[in-house]
């Protein structure tokens, strides 16, 4: 590193040296006035044209003597210069990261070699106890070998304490011990998580607990903020987790060493609709360190502490909080290391056991807890480093802020608690759809002044339809780009449900209304450091609001949510939620979000259809739903199942609420129906890595397709376009499925469209085979792009084939993608009549 910077330094000196050399080999040194005047022209204007360079020469008077071509050398130079001052700064600050996480590496290094030497130790304990142990009875065996093997566990860990002030600082000195230990010893064994790999551009090293009591995850990163800022951002809960509804400190105490112990009740929403929230009793210290490290841990206060209590609360089910908390040291440099320890009992008993999953999953509390933490973090220091303006004219701040305003929305309407002024009505029957009303004059606050200009209407209640589903063999993250890309497939139904309603009153009520629109325009806000959030204004274009004798026709503009779109993250949700917003766009504009959430359950073996969408309701009575016997093949292969909850907000005059309710019941239940079959198509053409080939690739028109594309390029190019493809038609079509390039099929119609693409060319569109059919080609290329197609098409039909330049196009997600040129012929069929063109875009990645 100090040898780049020399190199760069040298090369600097040289360049300048350069700048001041004339054709016949003399040199020319300017004077502070010249370069203070080139210097003012360069800020302005970087580059100069030589029209502009003469102008200078003319305007400044003290440039007269310098010729037009010392000056463009002299402006190559300062370019060059600058460039070399950025690369500097640039390798200087992955230096200063590259050490920083080389030390925390050796630190992980270090703990590990004591791990593994508790394990050694362990083992031949183990072993010699074995071997001389003589026959001995079967519970004295047992009860020698847990007691040598985990004798922590069976000593009391927690004396009584009382609710003084020492009492508390006592508990507050354990609980900073144990969290050390886990932090930067062994009490925990821990492993790495599974797709989490530690680099410089990675959010961190995580890992998660491997048998012990509760979920437990762990990380350690390094963040560009000082550590009093990390540990104000960390303590600020609700700000970062959007699972925590409210944490209330009720007491403030300090200690002699300059720490505070405070008393904290926090509450966590319930990810779904089947199982309560839950809520903890906590105690939190914060201290610094006598190496100047900044602490902040926490942990339950239970009866047998014998310190302060919390009465259990309506509608929450108390968990516990084990030690652990932040660890914050400074960094050379400027920023910080932190260590993260996350460790509950979220008292899995008490949910059905079909979502167990979420609360046993350590997995799960890591990604998100424990990430979430570090994402925060790393993205407010980015926040901080560009401060400059967004889309819409928004700081990434106020946008994050609205994105997680649309989150606690959700999460308010998904748990309905009481105290928020929910109310459960009566059913129609069916208990498939729960309808919650809120009254509470807050709930609806600024609604009227946003919305109802042209309704004349006063809203004083909001209505929330809910529903459950179990899915099974979708990936959530391939769900929710079908929901996310074909709006049409689900929310074009809703004029159907409103016609009855209208009539007692023209548009009496205000939801998440779509309606049939002539279009859908995505216009993307923000996303996060990781590209696994996105918030984006959708555009719906020609909205119809009202039954055809009285049509009002406007663009109606949705804030949008949508999260979890990596297929490749573990254990993370998907999520789609959005909210109608005036095209003001106010920051403080009031919010009704409405949406989806899928959360993954993990794998399991069910006595059902692998591609059948299962209601989750059938499965709660007792718990093991999932395992009853069924009439349908009985499946011995693990399947994949997850857990989807809808909710829809309504606006409404309370006099209209029986219409209302009628209305959004039988609304959901047709997305409940829309899904479905959405769940049925993607699950049978999905391709797992282990799966094979399934319908629609399996069928006989498809390797009779992949056949026509492999001989045309042939017949065109002279060459083959696999490698070996073997002699069947089964192996061309999973070669050509597997081809590193992306390629994909489009008819011959004046506005083509596809109808194939390879596995390669679904990552490129980030789309479906389901979806595909959907995307128009010309709408995935720039003007530029638009432009080169159209000249080439008639060589394509004359020739048989062309080649085209490489440049951008773009995604069905609207994400930009560089390809290095593209291949388009036009395949035949086996009476070489034209059937289809087909594009193949060769080195293509993301931008």
């Amino acid at each position: 590193m100090a040898m780049s910077c020399k190199e760069s330094k040298a090369a600097a000196a040289a360049a300048a040296a350069a700048a001041a050399a004339l054709d016949n080999g003399k040199y020319v040194r300017y004077t502070p006035e010249q370069v203070e005047a080139l210097e003012k022209l360069y800020h302005d204007c970087p580059k100069p044209s030589s029209m502009r360079r003469q102008q200078l020469i003319r305007e400044c008077p003290i440039l007269s003597n310098i010729e037009p071509k010392q000056i463009k050398v002299w402006f190559q130079n300062r370019r060059c210069r600058e460039k070399q001052r950025k690369e500097a700064s640039r390798l200087h600050g992955v230096n200063r990261k590259l050490t920083a996480m080389n030390k925390l590496l050796m630190e992980e290094n270090d703990r590990l070699q004591k791990q593994v030497s508790q394990l050694v130790y362990g083992n031949s304990y183990f072993r010699q106890h074995t071997q001389n142990t003589v026959l001995s009875t079967k519970d004295t065996s047992c009860e020698s070998v847990v007691t040598g093997g985990q004798q922590h566990h069976l000593t009391p860990q927690h004396p009584p304490r009382d609710a003084s002030p020492a009492g508390l600082l006592s508990i507050a000195e354990e609980t900073l011990a144990e969290f050390l230990s886990k932090a930067t010893g062994t009490a925990v064994e821990w492993v790495q998580m599974p797709g989490m790999k530690p680099g410089p551009d990675s959010i961190g090293i995580v890992a998660i607990s491997h048998g012990c009591t509760g979920v437990a995850a762990r990380a350690c990163g390094l963040v560009g903020l000082e550590p009093t800022r990390v540990a104000e951002i960390l303590k600020d809960r609700p700000s970062w987790l959007r699972d925590c509804r409210a944490v209330d400190i009720l007491n403030v105490l300090p200690t002699a060493n300059g720490g505070t112990i405070e008393l904290l009740y926090m509450q966590l929403y319930a990810p779904t609709t089947l199982a309560p929230g839950r809520d903890f009793w906590l105690l939190r210290y914060t201290s610094v360190m006598d190496d100047g490290s900044l602490v902040v841990c926490e942990r339950s206060l239970s009866n047998t502490q014998n310190g302060p209590s919390m009465p259990p609360v309506q509608n929450f089910v108390r968990a516990e909080m084990f030690p652990c908390g932040y660890l914050i040291r400074p960094c050379e440099g400027g920023g910080s290391i932190i260590h993260i320890v996350d460790h509950m009992n979220l008292e899995a008993w008490s949910v059905p056991e079909v979502l167990r999953p979420l609360y046993e999953s350590s997995t799960v509390l890591a990604q998100k807890t424990t990430m979430a933490a570090l994402r925060q973090l790393k993205q407010m220091a980015q926040d901080i480093s560009q401060t400059n303006i967004s889309n819409w004219g928004r700081r990434p701040a106020a946008l994050q802020v609205m994105g997680n305003r649309l989150s606690r929305g959700f999460n308010e309407a998904l748990n309905g608690f009481s105290d928020e002024g929910w109310t459960l009505i009566g059913n129609d029957g069916m208990d498939d759809v729960n309808i919650f009303v809120n009254s509470n004059p807050e709930k609806l606050m600024g609604f009227n002044i946003s919305f109802t200009n042209e309704y004349n209407s006063i809203f004083n209640a909001v209505l929330c339809s809910k529903a459950s589903m179990l899915l099974q063999n979708v990936r959530p993250a391939m769900l929710l780009r079908f929901l996310r890309e074909h709006r049409s497939e689900w929310a074009d139904n809703i004029d159907t449900y409103t016609a009855s309603a209208a009539k007692i009153g023209p548009c009496t009520f205000l939801g998440t209304r779509v309606g049939n629109s002539g279009g859908q325009v995505i216009l993307p806000l923000a996303q996060t450091i990781e590209h696994e959030e996105l918030l984006e204004v959708i555009k719906l274009e020609g909205v119809s609001h009202m039954p055809e004798d009285a049509m009002m026709v406007r663009d109606v503009f949705h804030l949008q949510l949508c999260g979890g779109m990596d297929e490749n993250a573990v254990g993370t949700c998907a999520e789609l939620i959005f909210a109608p917003i005036d095209a003001a766009f106010a920051e403080d504009a009031p919010l009704l979000p409405s949406g989806f959430r899928i959360i993954p359950l993990g794998s399991g073996k069910e006595a059902s259809s692998p591609n059948r969408t299962l209601d989750l309701a059938s499965a709660l009575e007792t718990g093991t739903g999932g395992n009853k016997p069924s009439n349908d093949l009985a499946v011995t292969s693990s399947t994949t199942r997850s857990v989807m909850m809808i909710a829809f907000q309504f606006a409404f005059e309370s006099h209209m609420q029986e219409t209302v309710a009628s209305m959004a019941r039988q609304y959901v239940r047709s997305i409940i129906s829309s899904v479905q079959r959405a769940a049925l198509a993607l699950s049978s053409a999905h391709l797992g890595p282990n799966a094979g080939l399934r319908s629609p690739l399996g069928t006989p028109e498809a390797h009779t397709l992949a056949r026509w594309i492999c001989q045309s390029y042939r017949n065109h190019m002279g060459v083959e376009l696999l490698r070996s493809s073997g002699e069947g038609s089964e192996s061309v079509l999973k070669a050509l499925w597997h081809h590193s390039d992306a390629i994909m099929c489009c008819s011959m119609k004046a506005v083509p469209v596809f109808s194939f693409a390879n596995q390669a060319g679904l990552d490129m569109l980030e789309t479906t085979l389901v979806a595909l059919q959907d995307i128009c080609l010309e709408k995935i290329f720039d003007d530029h792009g638009r432009k080169n197609l159209c000249s080439e098409i008639p060589h394509i039909m004359h020739q048989g084939f062309a080649s085209l330049q490489g440049g951008i196009c773009l995604s069905s997600m609207s994400r930009p993608i560089s390809y290095e040129r593209t291949v388009a012929w036009k395949v035949l069929n086996e009476d070489d009549d034209p059937h289809c063109f087909c594009f193949m875009f060769v080195n293509w990645s993301f931008v």
